[in-house]
């Protein structure tokens, strides 16, 4: 018998470090689902140093990664769950624990007793020593084993969701840099324009060829894009900010952005994506082992329906002094060992088991009910993503169009107005018109990359750079 409980021990232990996953979530794991992008993160104990180059949206993402405090915070929940799933392994192994006491004892009685029977008179001291090495625990240590390990991965595939969420953040806001810097330059563009338009028509007006409303009219139109070209210039400079903020840098930090809004085509289909979503999300991965660990927690709970056996040794010395010894009057000194094994079971409680066995199997069924609610709105969201950068890769080809006409006809409008055949009206039109049209070219353009930068991470891919090929 003893040599069954050994084996079945043995066996348990074994199979506590087989990996309990479904077998979903072990074709999930054949990606990057649960690989953190980086590691190793600490806390900085000096300021970060300034980068001396420009940094593009490559460099600007990944340093974001490595060094934005929020990162740090889910690297050390990993760690805590790694260490917790250690410690949940060591329970399998045998354990050692010791007891020391000691004890004075007064007796009085009226009748005579025998001088054996007396106690001593410096009193007692006991060393218990015992080693017990748990054989069967109803597969409550192995439950909570595996659900400490599933815990680990799935804290481990959050450091790579959180990490895909500051990418798409950091890319939203460098991608709203640019748009503010190419904003700026074709705003500081048509100042130029209504400029050289009033320089125009002011020298016009002195030699009686035009009236004076054509120059306070070109006036309003300067004052009103030197504000729009202030408003563009405040918002550059508050994303670069935001940007240093993002990167672990103070506000004020002299930190250069390069980047340009080229369009670069996005080649997929929506089935592609889909595909890749299903394979690669991780909070998909999280969910999926959400399941298991309320089954583990579960099986936890159906321990005990079980006994709970475990073998022991231990051994006991009595003495009459602090080091165990016999000394004084009616002083005795012993040793004594024992070796077996004891079985516990609490075979009625009420139903306080059975309760908590169906309170755990409806988490089950309520986690799988979140994945498959999950699994929908991934679908969603790929294609909601995906129609999005289709139609900014449609208004791209418009604006572009546009902007080609708006030049045409601004410098049509400029010919004709100094030929003395046009108005001044039809010049700040045709002014207005191409700036509009720069700045629906800007937007579209803006939008695509957003919208590519969103597609990416809802597959649950990680692109630093969304400005090359």
């Amino acid at each position: 018998m003893k040599k069954f409980f050994c084996i079945l021990s043995l066996l348990l232990v074994w199979v506590a470090f087989v990996p309990s996953i479904t077998p979903q979530a072990k074709d999930k794991m054949a990606g990057d689902a649960s690989k953190p992008i980086h590691k190793g993160r600490k806390l900085a104990t000096k300021p970060l140093p300034v980068p001396k180059n420009a940094l593009d949206m490559d460099q600007t993402v990944r340093r974001a990664i490595q060094f934005n405090p929020s990162l740090g915070s889910h690297e050390a929940q990993q760690e805590s769950s790694e260490a917790a799933r250690k410690s949940a392994r060591g329970a399998f192994g045998p354990k050692l624990g010791m007891t020391y006491s000691a004890s004075k004892q007064e007796r009085k009685m009226e009748t005579y007793y025998s001088s054996t029977a007396r106690l001593p008179e410096k009193g007692t001291y006991t060393l218990s020593i015992e080693v017990s090495q748990p054989i069967f625990q109803g597969l409550e240590l192995l439950a909570r084993y595996q659900r400490a390990a599933l815990q680990a991965d799935s804290d481990k595939a959050q450091i790579r969701n959180a990490e895909l969420a500051m990418a798409q953040n950091v890319q939203s806001e460098f991608l709203n840099y640019l748009r503010y810097v190419e904003s700026a330059k074709s705003r500081k563009e048509s100042l130029d324009r209504l400029l050289d338009q009033l320089a125009i028509t002011t020298a016009f007006y002195e030699v009686g060829l035009r009236p004076r409303i054509d120059v306070l009219q070109a006036e309003v139109d300067v004052r009103q894009a030197e504000n729009t070209l202030i408003q563009m210039e405040n918002g550059r400079d508050t994303s670069q900010a935001h940007l240093n903020t993002l990167i672990g840098l103070p506000v004020g930090s002299p930190v250069k952005y390069v980047g340009d809004l080229a369009y670069v085509p996005f080649k997929r289909t929506l089935e592609q994506c889909l595909e890749t979503a299903y394979r690669m999300r991780p909070d998909l991965y999280i969910a999926m082992l959400a399941v298991d660990i309320s089954r583990k927690s579960q099986q936890e709970v159906q321990a005990g329906y079980y006994p709970h056996i475990e073998a022991y040794w231990n051994m006991t010395n009595t003495g009459n002094t602090p080091d165990l010894q016999k000394s004084g009057n009616y002083g005795s000194r012993s040793s004594v060992w024992e070796v077996g094994a004891r079985a516990t079971w609490d075979v009625f409680q009420w139903g306080t088991t059975y309760y908590a066995d169906k309170e755990a199997g409806a988490l089950v069924t309520k986690m799988r009910y979140a994945l498959e609610d999950l699994r929908l709105n991934v679908g969603y969201e790929v294609k909601s993503r995906f129609l999005a950068v289709r139609e900014a890769e449609k208004r791209i080809a418009v604006s572009e169009k546009a902007v080609e006409q708006a030049k045409e006809a601004y410098n049509v409008a400029q010919t004709r107005y100094q030929e003395q055949v046009g108005t001044n009206f039809d010049v700040l039109d045709a002014s207005s018109n191409l700036t509009l049209a720069e700045s629906n070219l800007t937007g579209a353009k803006a939008d695509y990359f957003t919208a590519l930068s969103q597609l990416y991470v809802s597959m649950g891919e990680y692109h630093p750079n969304l400005l090359r090929p």
